[in-house]
């Protein structure tokens, strides 16, 4: 969904903010497979971009203005890889104070519409408890795992990670939140391929996060 992240429920996979599809295609939601030759269309239209609505549309890619501006100020980038590499090295330098932003920008991973009732339940209370002890929400990208998969994946991390201290909590987060925007970013240059470009309201919801 194209919203800030504090705004509106997020995908279950925690992989985008963007509509699922472009109109009149097939979305394909995961890491695997062969590449989607549409892309390389998304990511002419990212590159023509002005430089404030790239900034606009990374922002809810990675919360983190240092790297939205980094990533934007790239282009262009000569194929959907250059693009994801470039996210992967602008990652890795973020400073405390960047990935702070970008951890307050987030919330936690939900379950879909139509998840049983006891393990919603079980998902707000782990939640509740792990932003208490780290002050952030829980991050995981999910992306690839099916649906069925979900309440057990995510439980279960919270569980594992809740035993971390701080510092180490800190730093599996930050590498959560660099697959987070790789998976976002694909769907970002999914999403660029409709025939209609991007209309004057789905611009509008590229407002800048923050």
């Amino acid at each position: 969904m194209a919203v800030h992240p504090r705004r509106a429920p997020r995908s279950p996979l925690l992989s985008s903010h963007f509509p699922a599809q472009a109109p009149g295609r097939t979305s394909r939601t995961g890491t695997g497979g062969s590449p989607d030759p549409a892309h390389g269309f998304g990511l002419t239209r990212f590159n023509a971009l002005s430089p404030e609505a790239a900034r606009a549309v990374l922002l809810h890619c990675c919360g983190s203005r240092r790297w939205a501006h980094r990533v934007a100020a790239h282009r262009p980038y000569p194929d959907p890889g250059a693009l994801l590499a470039a996210a992967d090295e602008a990652s890795y330098d973020l400073s405390q104070g960047d990935l702070s932003e970008a951890l307050a920008a987030e919330c936690s991973a939900e379950l879909e519409h139509g998840a049983p009732y006891a393990a919603l339940l079980a998902l707000d209370a782990a939640h509740a408890e792990y932003e208490r002890k780290f002050g952030h929400a829980f991050v995981i990208c999910l992306d690839g795992h099916p649906p069925e998969e979900q309440a057990d994946q995510l439980l279960g991390a919270i569980r594992r990670r809740m035993g971390h201290e701080v510092d180490e909590e800190r730093s599996i987060s930050a590498d959560e939140l660099r697959r987070v925007a790789q998976a976002r970013l694909r769907d970002l240059t999914r999403w660029l391929t409709s025939p209609d470009g991007l209309t004057a309201t789905e611009i509008g919801l590229f407002a800048p996060v923050g």
